[in-house]
This record gives C-alpha cells, sequence and structure tokens, in this order.
C-alpha cells in the first residue's frame, strides 16, 4: 500500500469510528462532532475511558496498536457499565464492531468516576501483562532485538549457539512493515508451522534516524533478500512462498562491500576499488585446505583438532589415498601451525578455479574465490543498462524497487531493446543503497556470492552483545562457554568477558539493598 492508499484507509477508520461510537461521546457529556475529528477523537476518547492522553501515541505504532485497540475497546464498554465476559468476548471477537451494536440499541449510562480498584485480581493481572508486553514489544521492535547464530559463515567471530543482542539503534529503526502480526515473533507462530502475520496490509518502507552508517566489515543483520523457502502450507513441488521484506529469514554476514564501492575476489582475497580490503583483529577469515601426510609419522588428530578448537570440518579428500585430508574451515594462523606438525609434508589453500553456475549474476565464468568487479549500487547514482550490465540490477528493478507510483516495475527484453515500464531506457538510477554481504568462513556460507545485494530496506540491526554463548558438544558446565558470555561483537582487540563485573555488580546491589533494609529496621 502506498501513502495515498493508507491516507484513504486512515480517513475510512475514521468513519467507521464516528459511526460506531458518537453516542457513547454524548453520554460522556462529550458533543457528537468530537468522535469525526481524526486524532482528536482518540484523545478525548482516552478522556472518557480514564486513560492517559500519551495513550494516543500507541494507536500509531504498528504492531504495538494490535494490542492496544481491544485494550480500548474492553475499556470503553465498561465505562458504560457494560463489564460482563460475555460483553468482553463479543468485542473483541467482532474486532470492535460490537460497540455498534450498543451504540444504537443500548441505553448508554456513563461512569465518570468508576473505580479501578474494584477490578478483580484476574483483570489487575491482564492489565499488567498487557503492559509488560506493549514495553516489551517497544523494545523488540524498535531498540534491541534478541538473535541467535544458527550457521558457522562467521565462525571464530560469532560462533554457533552464541546468543546475541542486535542493535536496531545504530542503523535506526525500520518500522514494521507488516502491520497485522504477533509481537515479538518473526515469521512463524512458535512450536507451530502457521505463518504468525498478514500479507496484506503492508506499510511503506520507513526508518528512523541512526546513530552510525553501515561501514566495510560491519557484522550484520538482514533479512534474506531471496527468501522464498518452502514455510506453511505450501505443496512440494512449488517454488516457493512470498513473504514480506521484515518477515524473510533473519541473516548475518560480515558487510564488506558499501554503495558505491567496486568489489572484486581474487583467488578469495576481497578486493574493494582496486586495494585488499582490510579486516578487523577480531575477524579471522577461513578456507578450505588439502592437508598431506607422509603415512608414516603417527599424528594425535583428535588432540590436534581440540586444541585448535576445530569441530566436523575435517574428511578424507580421496577415498583411495588415505594420507590426504581436506580441512574445510581454516584460518592463515591454523595453516601456519599444522604446517610445523612433524608427519604433514604440505598444507595448501584450496582455490576455486573452474566456473560455477550458481555464483551472481548467473551467467558468467566466476566462482566462489575468483569474481568481479561488481559495482555496489548508491542510492541517486545511475548506470548504462545493456544486455551486459543488466543481470547484475535485473533483480533490483523487478524486486527491490518500484515505479514512481508504487506498482511494481514492468521490465521487459527484446533484443537489444530494454523496455521500463513501456519506455525504452539505457540506463537506470537506483532510489535505494545496497550492501555486499559474505561470510568469514569463505568457502561455507551462502552468501552474495551466490544471490547478489542486500538492499537497504532489508537491514535489521547490527549485533553488539554476546550475552550467552552454548556449545552443544560441551558437557556440563563447559556446555557454557563462559570466555564469551558477556562480550561485546566489535571493537579493538579479542573479545573480553564483562561476564565477572556484571556478578561483582549484581552482589554489591543485592548486599546494598540487604543493609539498607536493615538500616531502616533498626531505625524503626
Amino acid at each position: 500500500m502506498t501513502l495515498y492508499h493508507w491516507f484513504v484507509f486512515f480517513l475510512f477508520i475514521q468513519i467507521v469510528h464516528f459511526v460506531g461510537t458518537w453516542k457513547f461521546y454524548e453520554a460522556a457529556g462529550r458533543k457528537r462532532w468530537e468522535a469525526a475529528i481524526p486524532v482528536y477523537n482518540a484523545i478525548i476518547l482516552m478522556k472518557i475511558i480514564g486513560r492517559p492522553s500519551w495513550w494516543t501515541v500507541l494507536l500509531f505504532i504498528p504492531i504495538i496498536n494490535l494490542i492496544i485497540f481491544p485494550v480500548i475497546w474492553v475499556e470503553t464498554l465498561r465505562s458504560f457499565g457494560k463489564r460482563s465476559t460475555l460483553d468482553t468476548f463479543l468485542v473483541i471477537i467482532t474486532c470492535g464492531l460490537y460497540l455498534y451494536y450498543i451504540n444504537y440499541t443500548a441505553k448508554l449510562s456513563y461512569i465518570a468516576d468508576k473505580n479501578e480498584r474494584s477490578e478483580n485480581k484476574t483483570t489487575s493481572t491482564v492489565s499488567s501483562l498487557l503492559f509488560a508486553i506493549v514495553v516489551a514489544t517497544i523494545v523488540h521492535t524498535y531498540f534491541i532485538q534478541p538473535f541467535t547464530i544458527p550457521t558457522s559463515s562467521l565462525e571464530k567471530s560469532l560462533l554457533i549457539g552464541d546468543f546475541l543482542f542486535v542493535s536496531k539503534v545504530n542503523y535506526g529503526a525500520r518500522v514494521p512493515m507488516t502491520t497485522v502480526a504477533l509481537p515479538m515473533v518473526h515469521d512463524s507462530i512458535p512450536l507451530t508451522k502457521k505463518k504468525s502475520y498478514l500479507n496484506w496490509p503492508q506499510l511503506p518502507y520507513l526508518r528512523l534516524p541512526g546513530i552510525e552508517d553501515i561501514k566495510r566489515t560491519d557484522i550484520v543483520v538482514f533479512n534474506w533478500p531471496v527468501d522464498t523457502v518452502h514455510y506453511f502450507f505450501e505443496p512440494k513441488g512449488r517454488p516457493g512462498v512470498f513473504k514480506p521484506i521484515d518477515k524473510k529469514s533473519n541473516y548475518v554476514k560480515r558487510c564488506v562491500g558499501i554503495p558505491g564501492d567496486s568489489l572484486s575476489v581474487k583467488d578469495g582475497i576481497v578486493y574493494i576499488n582496486g586495494k585488499v580490503l582490510q579486516l578487523p583483529e577480531r575477524a579471522k577469515p577461513q578456507f578450505s585446505y588439502t592437508v598431506v601426510m607422509d603415512g608414516k609419522t603417527p599424528i594425535d588428530f583428535e588432540y590436534l583438532l581440540k586444541d585448535m578448537n576445530i569441530t566436523d570440518q575435517v574428511y578424507i579428500k580421496n577415498e583411495q589415498s588415505k594420507d590426504t585430508l581436506l580441512f574445510r574451515a581454516l584460518t592463515a594462523a591454523g595453516a601456519e601451525r599444522l604446517k610445523n606438525v612433524p608427519g604433514i609434508i604440505a598444507v595448501t589453500r584450496e582455490i576455486a578455479k573452474t566456473p560455477e553456475a550458481g555464483i551472481f549474476p548467473h551467467n558468467t565464468n566466476w566462482n566462489q574465490d575468483n569474481l568481479g568487479p561488481i559495482y555496489i549500487p548508491q542510492q541517486g547514482k545511475t548506470v548504462a543498462l545493456n544486455a551486459k550490465s543488466l543481470p547484475f540490477y535485473e533483480r533490483i528493478i523487478t524486486d527491490y524497487e518500484t515505479a514512481d507510483n508504487g506498482d511494481k516495475n514492468d521490465l521487459k527484453v527484446t533484443g537489444n531493446e530494454i523496455r521500463l515500464n513501456g519506455q525504452v531506457v539505457t540506463s537506470y538510477t537506483f532510489k535505494q543503497n545496497y550492501y555486499w554481504m559474505m561470510g568469514d568462513n569463505r568457502h561455507n556460507s551462502e552468501d552474495s556470492r551466490y544471490w547478489g545485494y542486500v538492499p537497504e530496506n532489508h537491514i535489521v540491526g547490527k549485533p553488539i552483545f554476546i550475552w550467552m554463548s552454548w556449545d552443544t558438544n560441551g558437557k556440563g558446565m563447559n556446555k557454557i562457554r563462559w570466555d564469551r558470555v558477556f562480550t561485546t561483537v566489535s571493537g579493538e582487540g579479542q573479545p573480553q568477558s564483562y561476564f565477572k563485573y556484571f556478578l561483582i555488580f549484581l552482589a554489591v546491589f543485592f548486599a546494598g539493598e540487604y543493609f539498607w533494609k536493615k538500616r531502616k529496621e533498626n531505625k524503626a
């Protein structure tokens, strides 16, 4: 829906509200016309039901308003003596339309000084729970979101089993585009395969101001642009399902290319604008390495792999030769260490040489270790459109951006002629920024090398803190990686756990509270 469509929808809701509630306003001693003025009518209604005027703001916050509207419907009924369980059930199940029935059929008697303290314990508990859900949803949507690392694409920097806090503030919180969804869940209802949202209506993309821009080498959480995996009730054989932008699967990668960059990968090394990309100290890129042994010297690989913290990444490269192993994810430092192990005669980094059909834009002779140059689109910049360049930008034009009127772009190619929305074009101007995301685990990461650019409107946030790290291969207390608990994701030097400082703070806090209470008791 465009902004115009939303404006029309907003006016329609105001008419619905006026027609169904004007008698409530009159019964409360207000004027009939006060039920018809947008926004003002909500402020007056808050006064009628005895709620603070700032609640009006909550009515315009996506997802939050889905919680607040039922509360207001119920409170409206109770302000006029309709407090039965049946009244509450009917107004909720009819999405507020039960108010129409009361408005035109019942004799309305306004209770101006209703005593909230007379409410039963159940009502009080429900009110407290709703308030907690509202606060948690606001924090989850606009400030901090928990996130779990499911894959090894950023191995060494982020491990499988890391539990993160992802900041929405750093890059600017994205206002939810999917307006009808369960709060604090992603694309499916927990413990079920049913989706947690409705595809319609959709808000236009809007992002609040952030405190920083995405920089090269930042670790970023984003919605997977090409997410069309099979979910929910899709039968097998279909290409997948359409998912709104903010309900696409969450991915976490390292940004290696920002808008305006020219990116190349040569023998696995990333080049930006002709220069090698300088990674931070905490980034430890890994590649596949072939390790050749002499076949005579015994090597304690169990100890070696455990000491190097390598798990499930080694297998025999050639079944006919038991002396050659393939390490699927090894850092340069790890490779150097293996070279010094007695019995190992060669450690060679694997570099792809043959073309791979799955490499973006899927019509080149590139592979995962050698590709480019690729231009990373920048908002407002114009590129030439021709048969050679179109494969790079076709998805941007057809899937990620729209025509000026908000409709989907119509792109047709006839021979060397390219038509966009009926007009022959030889260039295209980008309407938003794009990024190039890659995993540090270069040979075990599905990233931009396979599906291309990440649009700005797909950006979720920046991981800032690891509050827990769970090792499924550990035993007992060692299942928790204690050295990673309460560590920062970014920063200079190696990660340092602040968990002990947190425990000290808790001890001081509770000790101080205990002695404070003792002191008050002694004075009494």
